[in-house]
């Protein structure tokens, strides 16, 4: 699936990096996922440490373990035997590792612009491999070459998914709804979610992609106190409390505090 970010040529394994025809080398960390980006290429603010261990905790309480199935049963059927998968913005690989296991054969290729969550991604599963991507950029993979692409709380890029799926492939996009967590912002001064963010994902993707399906999904969390925490953490509010904010106010929580979870499943299909 991977071209040479740099010229765009096919990548060769050689021994602990991938290399093009061209001489343009790219590392396996040790770790286990590639190193792509360049020197020259933002990654913009990418999760660090903290956020990617509050998440990966919040999500193997299972938590979003309703949001994973249901992706899994509405992609699964959109790949075909021995097929690829794209996860723009993997994560953990978390939800790439649901969509595996319920295709058999199939393999996945993550990307992500952080570090900390591409070492737990290139572990996720073991038909799974990760790379370091800013995937608002020109995406390293070749055109036509997916056949399911995930994206999930991640920014699209519209023209580039459009380019690397193949002639009757599946986008699959999963957003959260304005009602998605909202008991903690009221509680715990976390940011909204945009009640217009709907409609500019149909803007994002309308040049390249025809909707074919939305669906909701809805349900309710009784969270200890952990996971407050965590759900706090492992997002963008993070940047927004001071330090130790987080822990006082779910302190002044009743425990555990009931949230709900609220996402929209969207399927796309290339124009």
């Amino acid at each position: 699936m991977l071209v040479c970010p740099l010229c765009g040529g096919p990548l060769e394994r050689a021994a602990t990096s991938l290399r093009c025809a061209r001489g343009h080398t790219f590392d396996l960390a040790r770790q286990g996922y590639l190193g792509l980006l360049t020197g020259g290429m933002r990654v913009g603010t990418a999760d660090n440490a903290a956020m990617v261990e509050a998440r990966d905790s919040f999500l193997r309480a299972g938590h979003y373990a309703p949001l994973a199935r249901r992706l899994a049963e509405l992609a699964a059927p959109l790949c075909p035997p021995g097929g690829t998968v794209l996860d723009a913005g993997v994560g953990t690989g978390y939800y790439l590792a649901a969509l595996l296991d319920a295709t058999p054969g199939a393999v996945g290729l993550g990307l992500d612009a952080s570090k900390y969550a591409l070492r737990r991604a290139a572990r996720a599963h073991g038909r799974a491999s990760a790379a370091t991507w800013d995937v608002w950029e020109p995406l390293p993979v070749r055109e036509g070459a997916v056949d399911v692409l995930l994206n999930v709380f991640a920014p699209r890029n519209g023209p580039e998914f459009r380019r690397v799926l193949r002639p009757g492939g599946a986008l699959v996009v999963v957003t959260p709804t304005a009602r998605h967590l909202a008991e903690l912002q009221q509680r715990m001064g976390t940011l909204s979610v945009d009640t217009a963010k709907e409609d500019r994902l149909r803007r994002t993707l309308a040049d390249h992609f025809r909707s074919e399906h939305t669906e909701s999904l809805e349900y309710g969390l009784a969270l200890p106190a952990h996971d407050v925490e965590n759900a706090v953490a492992m997002g963008p509010s993070s940047h927004h409390l001071e330090a130790g904010e987080a822990a006082r106010r779910t302190a002044e929580l009743d425990a555990p505090f009931t949230v709900t979870a609220s996402f929209t499943l969207s399927v796309y299909q290339p124009n």
